[in-house]
């Protein structure tokens, strides 16, 4: 048995690696036929006061991300003052988007609650809930927008049945199905503590799964806006869908901010009604704005929590 898993382990490693590798040569290949004189005259064409809007979005955004780990901080029940939990927030995010979330969201959490001396077992469960929120909110408004009929794939968007708009509607009736599985399975369940593998696990009370739900919509929602400001002529729903499929593509790829793979994304679902260089520079000012800008601050911030904060605790297991 132990050998078979082995092997099985060896397999996942190699396809993953065959997987890299494809991805890269698309994205080598895709970046050879843009014409990147284009994409400079479109990033030169924006005016400030899109870009003013962008920041102002990404400010909404971090802020409202922040408020995951204050939903958390009363699931997990610690006392961390408020200001704290939202730098510590922020910091944790800007890592994530830009070097993976297993380093970022959740590497930087365990340091920086550590520090305020919260309980290992308390950020298990802070992180736990923090992740869950954002991809139930992410499943919860996809649903809701796939569902609808408001997106119709290109053609050339091939995803095995999703290739038009009934494949769609039928996967987002599912995804809001498990959304409200989800609120039953809170309000049911609440109060119980389950053991899976000698971790102690707790869904939240319905007005906090009802929270998480909302909080992570709206967060993702914000995502797609500041990236419909570089695309005015695109539609704010096949934004949407095109930020939420790259989610995903990204988190399957596990390349840093999801270079290339969101590109290849937004080319593929909007090539056909928004030229390409158009779509590349939307996609690189959105990373200025909500990747680079937020990083920059972050590093700053978590400086100054290492280096001027209070020193570092003996950290209790629970």
């Amino acid at each position: 048995m132990t050998r078979h898993w082995r092997h099985a382990r060896h397999a996942k490693r190699v396809g993953f690696a065959v997987f890299l590798l494809v991805v890269g040569a698309l994205i080598l290949h895709a970046a050879r036929s843009i014409a990147w004189q284009d994409v400079v005259a479109a990033l030169r064409a924006l005016d400030a006061t899109t870009i003013a809007a962008a920041l102002a979005l990404t400010a909404a955004s971090y802020l409202l991300y922040s408020c995951y780990d204050l939903a958390a901080r009363r699931y997990a029940d610690h006392h961390v003052a408020t200001p704290r939990v939202m730098m510590i927030a922020l910091i944790a995010y800007a890592f994530s988007l830009n070097i993976g979330a297993l380093v970022g969201g959740t590497g930087f959490r365990f340091r920086m609650y550590a520090r305020e001396g919260v309980a290992l077992g308390r950020i298990a469960r802070v992180v736990a809930f923090c992740i869950a929120t954002n991809w139930i909110g992410y499943v919860a408004l996809a649903g809701g927008l796939f569902a609808s009929g408001a997106i119709v794939p290109p053609t050339e968007f091939a995803l095995r049945g999703l290739s038009t708009g009934t494949g769609l509607r039928v996967l987002g009736v599912a995804m809001l199905c498990a959304t409200v599985g989800y609120l039953i399975a809170c309000r049911a369940t609440h109060g119980r503590i389950f053991h899976v593998r000698g971790h102690h696990l707790r869904l939240p009370s319905l007005h906090l799964a009802l929270l998480q739900v909302g909080m992570a919509a709206g967060n993702w929602a914000l995502m797609a806006a500041i990236v419909a400001r570089f695309l005015p002529r695109t539609g704010d729903a096949m934004v949407l869908a095109a930020v939420l499929l790259a989610a995903i593509a990204t988190a399957i790829a596990h390349i840093p901010a999801g270079l290339g793979v969101a590109e290849a994304v937004f080319i593929g679902l909007l090539g056909h009604t928004t030229p390409t260089p158009e779509l590349i520079a939307a996609l690189l000012a959105y990373r200025a704005c909500y990747y680079v800008a937020p990083l920059v601050l972050a590093l700053i911030a978590y400086a100054l929590l290492e280096f001027h904060g209070r020193p570092a605790r003996s950290t209790p297991l629970r």
